[in-house]
């Protein structure tokens, strides 16, 4: 019985396969690239890519259970698209699939629109999966990290609505328990969507505020000046991913990230433990500076 984990090599994907091995688990990662592999010992590397099909059917040959992550790219949702379907061609009834949470009201951003789209598939399909519904990513941050340290200034547009920021460390871990779940289950078990949120709900004055905390130095939010943002991002990413990004601020403005009721509750049970909170995370960067 083997785990076979996409995005194996990125920030959530590498920590879902580290907590499969710890559990015991037999962990396949699909890489493009095996020379950047660096898995523990066990882990069976595989070369392939979510557009390549042949490739994706060698690599799901003999696969239980799927991890599906999809990067941010112009064609996310083709290579999602593609994947379940060489998945359910495969056998393969055993999936997580790595969504977004309240997709539904960010109709217009292109990485959260299309992963409703994908969950609609597996819904409409039968397949038998958990949907991870994952809330802005604290560690995002990383990004910005220079900024805060070096100008005073987060300049994360997130807005007064409020974003349940969530760390990666706990989106892989639950990853790993879910993944767990359906690959020991005697049957394939049904739909299921787990929202996966931080403790705190965090505005930009928030976050700000931990910050000037943490550092012992104010550190300013300065609101959301949306065409600055996206000018910004194009320095260092392409156009029509800063503009995605813009259009992701626009809807933390107007809907925020707000947890369901229960979301918090659920997963500190999953987990058995308390959530990482930001200013835990806000701490270990500032550490590490």
């Amino acid at each position: 019985m083997t785990i076979l984990v996409t995005g194996a090599t990125g920030n959530v994907g590498s920590q879902v396969v580290n907590q499969l091995v710890k559990r015991g688990a037999d962990v396949r990662a699909l890489v493009r690239d095996p020379s950047k592999a660096n898995f523990p010992a066990g882990v069976a590397v595989v070369q392939g890519d979510l557009l390549d099909v042949d490739s994706l059917r060698s690599a799901f040959s003999g696969v239980s259970t799927l991890f599906l992550l999809n990067a941010v790219v112009p064609d996310e949702f083709t290579q999602a698209l593609i994947a379940l379907n060489l998945a359910r061609e495969a056998g393969i009834e055993r999936i997580v699939y790595l969504s977004v949470i309240h997709g539904e009201l960010y109709v217009n951003v292109p990485h959260f629109a299309g992963k409703v789209a994908v969950e609609r598939m597996i819904e409409q399909m039968g397949l038998n999966a958990t949907i991870l519904r994952p809330a802005y990513f604290m560690n995002n941050e990383l990004m910005i990290k220079d900024v805060i340290l070096s100008y005073g200034v987060y300049p994360m547009p997130i807005g007064s609505k409020g974003l349940a920021m969530v760390d990666a460390r706990d989106i892989a871990e639950v990853a790993a328990i879910e993944l767990l779940r359906r690959e020991q289950a005697e049957i394939a078990l049904p739909l299921d969507r787990i929202n996966l949120v931080g403790p705190d709900t965090l505005t930009g004055t928030d976050v700000a505020g931990i910050w000037t905390e943490v550092l012992g130095r104010q550190i300013a939010y300065p609101g959301e000046n949306l065409a600055g943002f996206e000018q910004n991002l194009r320095q260092f990413m392409p156009s029509w991913m800063a503009f995605d990004m813009r259009l992701m601020g626009e809807r933390f403005i107007s809907e925020g990230m707000i947890p369901d009721a229960g979301d918090v509750d659920r997963l500190t049970k999953l987990l058995a433990r308390p959530l990482r909170t930001y200013r835990d995370f806000a701490a270990e960067i500032a550490a590490s500076a």
